[in-house]
C-alpha cells in the first residue's frame, strides 16, 4: 500500500479527490483539518487545546499537529499506506513525517500536486461561500489565502520534487476526470489499486 500526500491550493477540489483516491488504493485519506474538527466537536482534551490556540489567533503549533499525525499513523488501519491531506505544511513537519515512516520502515511513494487556474479557484470558493453563507470569504480574502498558499506550499513542493515524488495533475475540470487523471498519474509511478 502506498504512502502519499495531496497538495493544491483552497478550492481545487483535495478534500473530494483525497477521499475517492484513498477508496481506489484501499487506503486511509488522513485530513488534519478534519481531525482537528472532530477533536473540537467531541471536546477532546486535542479538541480543547486546539481551540485555546486557534481562538487566540494562533496557528496549531507543529509539535501539536506532528504528535496528532504520529497517533493517526499508527493506528491499524494506516499502518501498511496512507494518503495525508493538509499535511505536512512546513519543513519541519517534512522531517518529522520523515522520521515516522522512517520508524515504520516505510517511505512516502508520491505527492499528487493539483494545479488550478487561480481565478477558477476563487470562482469556486465565491460560489462555496455563498452556499455555505460565509459573508466572510470574500474575493480579497480568497486571494490572500492563495497567496500564503503559494508561498507556504512552494517550498515544500520544490522539496519533494527534488526527491522525484511530485506527480503535477490539472484539478480543473470534471471531478471524475481529475480522479482518473490522478490514478493514470499515480499508475505511472507503478502506484495502482
Amino acid at each position: 500500500m502506498p504512502n502519499l500526500l495531496i497538495v493544491g491550493p483552497p478550492g481545487a477540489g483535495k478534500g473530494t479527490q483525497a477521499a475517492r483516491i484513498a477508496e481506489a488504493l484501499r487506503v486511509p485519506a488522513v485530513s488534519t483539518g478534519d481531525i482537528f474538527r472532530q477533536n473540537i466537536k467531541e471536546r477532546t482534551e486535542l479538541g480543547q487545546r486546539v481551540t485555546a490556540i486557534l481562538d487566540a489567533g494562533e496557528y496549531v503549533p507543529d509539535e501539536l499537529t506532528n504528535e496528532l499525525i504520529d497517533d493517526r499513523l499508527a493506528q491499524d488501519d494506516a499502518s501498511e499506506g496512507y494518503l495525508l491531506d493538509g499535511y505536512p505544511r512546513t519543513a519541519g513537519q517534512v522531517e518529522f513525517l520523515d522520521g515516522v515512516n522512517l520508524h515504520r520502515g516505510q517511505q512516502l511513494d508520491a505527492v499528487v500536486r493539483l494545479v488550478a487556474d487561480t481565478d477558477e479557484v476563487v470562482r469556486r470558493l465565491l460560489a462555496r461561500a455563498e452556499q455555505q453563507g460565509r459573508s466572510d470569504d470574500t474575493e480579497d480574502v480568497i486571494r490572500r489565502r492563495l497567496d500564503v498558499y503559494e508561498r507556504e506550499t512552494a517550498p515544500l513542493v520544490a522539496i519533494f520534487a527534488e526527491r522525484g515524488l511530485v506527480v503535477e495533475v490539472d484539478g480543473i475540470g470534471p471531478v471524475d476526470e481529475v480522479t482518473e487523471r490522478i490514478l493514470a498519474g499515480l499508475a505511472e509511478r507503478g502506484i495502482t489499486a
